[in-house]
This record gives C-alpha cells, structure tokens and sequence, in this order.
C-alpha cells in the first residue's frame, strides 16, 4: 500500500493580517511570505469546499481585502 503523503508546511502567517490591505499588496505580502497560491475572489463568489494545503484565500472589494482563509 502506498503511504499517505504529508501536505507541505503551510507559512507561520496569520490570514486576518492581510485584511484591509490593496489586494495587490497582499497577494505580493503572502508570496513573499512563503504561500505557494493565492486565490482572489469577489464577494459571494461560489467556491468549492475543498481544502488545498498552501492556499491563501482573499475575497476582494473595492480593491481592499475584506476577507482571508486558508485552504
């Protein structure tokens, strides 16, 4: 049987410290942080509810992240 695979570490970064920031600035501020995929989405966008180890979620408006979770 195979072994499971372990998920890579995920950056030691807190997601709530990107809200308010222009989104183009988050998205370079968790790069640089280490996050191998960052998702930009406007708010009530239909997402599936899959969870993806080393993904760094924002919901933007107004240019500004509103919102930020991993997975």
């Amino acid at each position: 049987m195979a072994p499971i695979p372990t998920p890579p570490a995920e950056p030691a970064d807190t997601p709530d410290a990107y809200v308010g920031l222009e989104a183009d600035d988050a998205q370079h501020r968790a790069r640089e942080r280490g996050w191998p995929t960052v998702r930009t989405l406007p708010p009530g966008a239909i997402i599936t509810m899959e969870y993806l180890a080393g993904r760094l979620n924002f919901e933007v408006a107004d240019g500004r992240v509103t919102r930020s979770w991993k997975g």
